[in-house]
């Protein structure tokens, strides 16, 4: 339940982020496809379905709130090729954990508004494995290489996702491997 109108205003504007986050991602994804980087392609569903999930908890910490709201969020937009879509992910991924997130933290903390708190904690630490992933990928793709991965692991709980391994609890939310969902 969120009490104070500013921390209710951040999780509407986290949540719209994270809401056109998962669409652009769906999109950059199909490129990606297109251009014969398949595993690229997953890297971007992956972390699509990770924003689904960092969007449906900052939803679910405003139970309380009713009624239509003007949503203000940032995003990336343009459709360019791969490595210009990676770069706008990690530009996107950047702002949130430089910028956005440890803003709205202050803001949930000082307000005591703990749901706002954690799930803006689990977003913030989530995305920094994001930029990871797609820093990584774009340097394959730079090389005129698929992301060389065999699969990702996505924690349904917080959106942490990991390549090539699923964790027996995650490092972020502490859930275990059972709530990972795999993408290959």
């Amino acid at each position: 339940m969120v009490e104070n109108d500013m921390t209710s205003e951040n999780l509407r504007s986290a949540f719209g982020g994270e809401s056109q986050a998962y669409q652009r991602y769906q999109v950059w994804g199909s490129k990606a496809d297109e251009e014969g980087y398949p595993m690229v392609a997953t890297l971007f569903k992956a972390v699509a379905h990770a924003e689904q999930v960092h969007a449906r908890n900052h939803f679910e910490a405003m139970d309380n709130v009713q009624g239509d709201h003007l949503v203000a969020s940032g995003a990336v937009f343009g459709l360019n090729d791969t490595a210009e879509n990676l770069a706008g992910a990690i530009e996107g991924e950047r702002h949130e954990i430089d910028q956005m997130y440890p803003a709205y933290s202050l803001v949930a903390k000082n307000q005591e508004e703990n749901e706002a708190v954690k799930t803006f904690h689990y977003a913030l630490e989530a995305e920094k494995a994001h930029a990871d992933l797609f820093s990584e990928a774009k340097e394959a793709v730079e090389r005129g290489s698929d992301y060389d991965i065999d699969y990702l692991g996505v924690c349904e709980v917080c959106g942490f996702t990991i390549k090539n391994e699923i964790p027996d609890y995650c490092p972020i939310c502490g859930e275990s491997h059972d709530e990972f969902e795999k993408f290959s």
